[in-house]
This record gives structure tokens, sequence and C-alpha cells, in this order.
């Protein structure tokens, strides 16, 4: 069997990009999606962009500098998930991948949490009823699994398809273009489907599956697998937060209406390694990287705001805050408290077992054998 090396750019090119600003900034028309923000908005939006990048690229410092043992860098994707985020009402949640830095910042989740996780010295750090986005999902494309399920119990408690803005929720189900090949995010497909659940997934195809390429994984457009399922799928440039914020939007109110579930392909590029153990060098040619660089989601928005004459002072004072928000995380993951062991114990069940009990002080017991313990 030949396996082809090239992508399959005829027919991908068959489903056009929903895009509303061009990488030089001009804005664009589209016949089915729209942005009607001010300027003030898209200052908002690029400063979400600009600290996300920064939270992710001071992560990736501290990770080489042994203050973390991994992380999971964003770079390139940030205004796919700005964009996604800030098209969430109070009421959705959302189940993300481990790399779902810009959905955490729009959801207010601060971002040494995330550092607590990639430093070992936490689970995840945030209450998920509380911020309305479950922890981290390590499993490739589990979460949509667990999207779904939710979403259906939304239909079941009645929290769909009642005109109201405060009421009615929906399900963001994160996943890349790798786990797309997944049986778990098929299974989700299926269920979502035959239940008429009121969830988005939202694939982030980064073009790389670690190291597979698109193409090796697909010869059609990944959005255009929804029609199998029997639900809409849409492709979005996913360098262009206001087109994605334009669909994303479109898609959780069909959901929240109880429409029922859409396929959203928000199609990036992965600038960075898919891990700080990867090395993009092996399997990738520069000039490719090079040519998405030119895609960047904060380059073009930067030049659309300056063509709107927005002051230099806006972009100044916001790399003055940057620096600031550097600061804090460099201080902030050195400071963060070593866990105690046993408390594990106390978070597999909502409510604790005589068994749990036993096996903790067990482990009590034998840590404090040991002369200043473990």
């Amino acid at each position: 069997m030949t396996v082809p090396t090239q992508p399959r750019t005829d027919v991908l090119a068959e489903h056009d990009l929903v895009q509303l600003l061009a990488p030089d900034g001009r804005r664009r028309e589209h016949p089915d999606y729209r942005w009607d923000g001010d300027v003030a908005t898209v200052c908002g939006l690029y400063r979400d962009l600009f600290l996300v990048r920064r939270v992710d690229t001071e992560a990736h410092a501290l990770q080489r500098h042994g203050e973390l043992g991994l992380w999971a860098p964003c770079l390139g994707q940030e205004a796919a998930q700005v964009g996604a985020g800030r098209a969430l009402q109070n009421q959705d949640f959302v189940f993300p991948t481990y790399r779902e830095h810009g959905l955490a910042w729009t959801r207010g989740i601060d971002p040494v949490k995330l550092l607590g996780l990639f430093r070992g010295t936490e689970l995840g750090g945030w209450d998920p009823a509380e911020v309305g986005m479950a922890l981290y999902s390590i499993v490739i494309g589990a979460q949509a699994l667990h999207a779904v399920g939710y979403a259906m119990g939304l239909g079941l408690d009645d929290q769909v398809g009642h005109a109201d803005a405060e009421r009615d929720s929906a399900v963001l189900a994160c996943f890349g273009d790798g786990a797309t090949s997944q049986g778990d995010v098929n299974e989700a497909f299926v269920w979502a489907a035959s239940f008429h659940a009121p969830v988005v997934f939202l694939c982030q195809n980064n073009q790389y599956a670690i190291s597979v390429p698109l193409e090796r994984q697909t010869h059609v457009p990944l959005a255009q697998r929804a029609q199998g399922f029997g639900f809409p799928g849409v492709r979005v440039d996913g360098n262009d937060v206001l087109a994605v914020q334009a669909v994303v939007s479109a898609a959780l109110q069909r959901a929240r209406n109880g429409e029922g579930p859409t396929l959203v392909e928000a199609v990036t590029y992965r600038v960075g390694p898919h891990t700080t153990s990867d090395d993009p060098t092996r399997y990738r040619d520069p000039q490719e990287v090079e040519h998405w660089k030119e895609r960047d989601p904060l380059l073009r928005l930067r030049r659309h705001l300056e063509a709107e004459g927005v002051d230099a002072t806006f972009f100044t004072d916001l790399d003055a805050e940057a620096e600031a928000l550097g600061r804090h995380l460099r201080e902030a993951c050195k400071a963060l408290p070593e866990p105690d062991l046993a408390d594990m114990f106390d978070r597999v069940h909502a409510e604790g077992t005589p068994e749990l009990a036993e096996q903790k002080a067990a482990y009590v017991a034998y840590r404090s054998s040991f002369e200043g313990g473990l």
C-alpha cells in the first residue's frame, strides 16, 4: 500500500475556511458569519492573545530551567482557544485537552494553577464547578466522551431549548486533529448525534499528531466527517480570533437552542513542539514553520489595530503588563508548596470509605517510620 506524503490540497480546498480577518489585518465579509464588536473589544481580544502567549513562553522557559517536569505549548493556537473561550457563557462547560491554556485564561483560571499541574505539585488545582471547565485530560480523546455525557445530562436536567439566555447551556469539547483518529472521539460523535446532545466539538487542527502530519490521517477536511454522523461541520481559520469567536458562538447557540451538536474544525498550526520533550525539527520543514508564522494570530490582529489607529501606548502598556505577569509566574512557580502525598487518599471519592481510611493510615504510619518523614 502506498501512503501519500503530500497534502491532498485539491480535496482540502473544497471546504473554504470561514475568515473575517485576513493575515494582513484587513477585515473580510462572510455570508454566514459576522463579528460586530468595536475596537475596544478587539483590543481586549488582543490583550488575551498577548498574555496567553506570555504565559506559554514563560512556562516553556521554566521547564527548560528545570522548574517544570513538562510543558505542552500552545504557541500559534492562541486565537483558536481565546476565540472559543470568549464565545462561552457562564453556564457553559468546557472539557479540555492538556494544551488549552488560552481557554483556561478565558475561564478565569490563575495560570499558576497550570504550572502546579506540570510541576507535579497538584492534580489540577481549580474547582471545575466554579469555573465551568474540567481539569486537563491527558488521555487522547477521552474528554469527548465526558463532554457528551455532561451534555446529555443538561438535556435531562431541562437546561436546553428555552430561549433563556441565563438558563440554556452548552458544552465545548476540545481536541486536536490526532484525536479524530481515536475511537473515543468517533463514539462521542455517535452518542451526540443519537441523543441530540448540546455539545460543540472544537477540533484544533494544528497539522500534526505529534510527528504524524494531517495528510497521513485524512484525505478530506476533518469538518466533513460530521456529515457521516448527521450533524453540521464548519471549517474556520483558527488563527483568526474574530472568525473563531463568531463560528463557535453560533454553534454554541445552536446547541443551547436544542438543535444538537456541531463540529468546528479550527485550522491552525502548532509553531512549537508537541511538548517540551519533542523535537519538531526531526519531522518538519523549517520553511513550513516560517510560512505559518506569517499567519500568526497576534501579528494579524496587531496589524488590524494599527490600521484602526489604536494608540501606541496600548501596546507599550501591554508589554509592561506582560512583564509583570512573567515575574508573577516565575516567583509563584518556585514558591509552590510540595504536596502531602497522604492527601491523595482523600481525593479518590467524594466521600471516604473505610478501605481508603485504612490505606491512608497505613501510609502515614509507614512514612512516620522514617526519620524526618517522606
